[in-house]
């Protein structure tokens, strides 16, 4: 994938009827174009307020004209912005003049690939503008403007630092073996080697918080017919999504929900009720739940605090993925005239609530917080799957490293590895294939 030099023009403002619509053209020598939509460049920085005219000079919109010469714009190109109105035909015509002088359309995330080919800003940099425009909650965004700013980059950049440092020394032990070499070269190697993987693990478990943030948690609610599950997203939810009835099996196909604790997504899945039916409809629905368990982040076991656990429900735990995370919800405390509480035994987490009251929900909801591996604090930064499996690469080849502490060669190739590892966070080291998937994700305009 490198640079292009041929000018790219693309609808920068989401489809649909709007106050404003921009058109985005991006490359060399825009002169031409500018020429002959709005009588020449406009001067660097200057808005200018214009008709934008066609080919028979008849006006398609007014509006405003902005010239970002390269390399100070967000491409590093020159980047000319038309600002009209943002009806849908509107921004066809003038978008299909652009293309009419010369300009081709974008491909989706072609601007930002521009700006990182152009050094405008990072990998890490260029996929937290996509996480942006993407953010579903008020933390997301936050975290991922953080990262836009280059926060996580600089993270990842100071790790790279420390590694170059420690092989730095370790290369100096190996290039004259011939020296004695100190037991204080050995303990700076090694308290420098404990920092670094003290500073990985740090990082690591920000990023976590941040792949939550933008991936959010998938959230199954299972258990026999009639236990309270529809009620219980319905709750959550804060509206009616579910059908709630005394006939069992009411539910017969999967539900889904997204809804935000503390400003983190939770995708909150209601499934048909387990159990064995003839009613061919119920026996497709679950099927679906059962496919739908194997994906789950979390499963909320739905039980009825009349009867606790019953046979019924020892099957269906039978059935549930063992690596899992599982909290157990006895329901309709109401009837019971019980207290909401939580209870921990055997490692298991109990919640006795009332779905129809809504009693107890609060405590549902920081549990499942905890569970997810949610806890609020400063510093926490957008990442992706792929983010969080570098890291992990990294951290492990400084873990093989510290057991090839007497074999400085094979020492000093850990080191390398973790460095490249963590060059594939920001792009200094990333396949072009790579690049392609990534960029092929955002939207056209941007």
């Amino acid at each position: 994938m490198l640079p292009k030099s041929d000018n790219i023009a693309a609808i920068a403002t989401a489809p649909g009827r709007g106050g404003i619509g921009v058109v985005r053209i991006s490359g060399q020598n825009l002169g031409d174009i500018a020429l002959n939509i709005i009588g020449g460049l406009p001067p660097s920085r200057h808005a200018r307020y214009t008709p934008f005219k066609d080919a028979d000079g008849l006006v398609i919109d007014q509006g405003i004209a902005l010239f970002f010469p390269g390399p100070n714009s967000y491409t590093g190109e020159d980047v000319l912005e038309l600002q009209g109105h943002g009806g849908s035909a509107v921004l066809q015509l003038l978008l299909q003049r652009c293309l009419e002088l010369g300009a081709r359309l974008a491909l989706p995330g072609e601007f930002t690939q521009r700006a990182y080919l152009n050094d405008k800003l990072d990998l890490a940099q260029a996929e937290s503008v996509a996480d942006l425009i993407d953010a579903t909650t008020s933390q997301a965004a936050r975290s991922a403007v953080r990262s836009m700013m280059g926060d996580f980059s600089r993270v990842i950049k100071q790790l790279v630092s420390q590694l170059i440092d420690l092989r730095m020394l370790v290369e100096a032990m190996l290039d004259f073996p011939e020296e004695e070499l100190d037991v204080p070269d050995f303990t700076r190697r090694d308290a420098k080697l404990a920092e670094i993987r003290n500073d990985l693990q740090r990082t690591l478990e920000l990023a976590q918080q941040g792949s939550l943030l933008r991936e959010g948690a998938h959230v199954v609610l299972i258990g026999q017919p009639n236990v309270g599950k529809s009620s219980l997203l319905n709750c959550l939810s804060g509206e009616d999504v579910a059908l709630v009835s005394e006939i069992p099996g009411t539910t017969r196909d999967v539900i889904r929900q997204s809804i935000q604790l503390n400003g983190v997504p939770m995708h909150i899945i209601d499934t048909a009720g387990l159990r064995e039916t003839q009613d061919a409809v119920e026996q497709m629905g679950i099927a679906r739940t059962r496919i739908t368990i194997q994906k789950a982040d979390v499963i909320l076991l739905m039980l009825d605090a009349n009867h606790g656990i019953s046979e019924e429900d020892n099957k269906i735990l039978a059935e549930l993925p063992l690596s899992t995370q599982r909290l157990y919800i006895f329901n309709k405390i109401d009837l019971l005239q019980e207290e909401a509480r939580t209870e921990t035994i055997d490692g298991n987490e109990y919640i006795y609530l009332s779905a129809k009251s809504g009693k107890g929900i609060e405590l549902l909801r920081d549990k499942l917080l905890g569970v997810v591996g949610w806890h609020q604090e400063a510093g926490v930064f957008m990442a992706r799957e792929r983010h969080l499996t570098a890291l992990k690469k990294a951290q492990k080849h400084l873990e093989d490293a510290t057991y090839e502490g007497d074999r400085a060669e094979l020492f000093a190739e850990e080191l390398r590895l973790a460095q490249e590892a963590l060059n594939e966070i920001t792009g200094e080291f990333t396949a072009d294939d790579l690049l392609g998937e990534i960029f092929s994700r955002f939207c056209i305009g941007k």
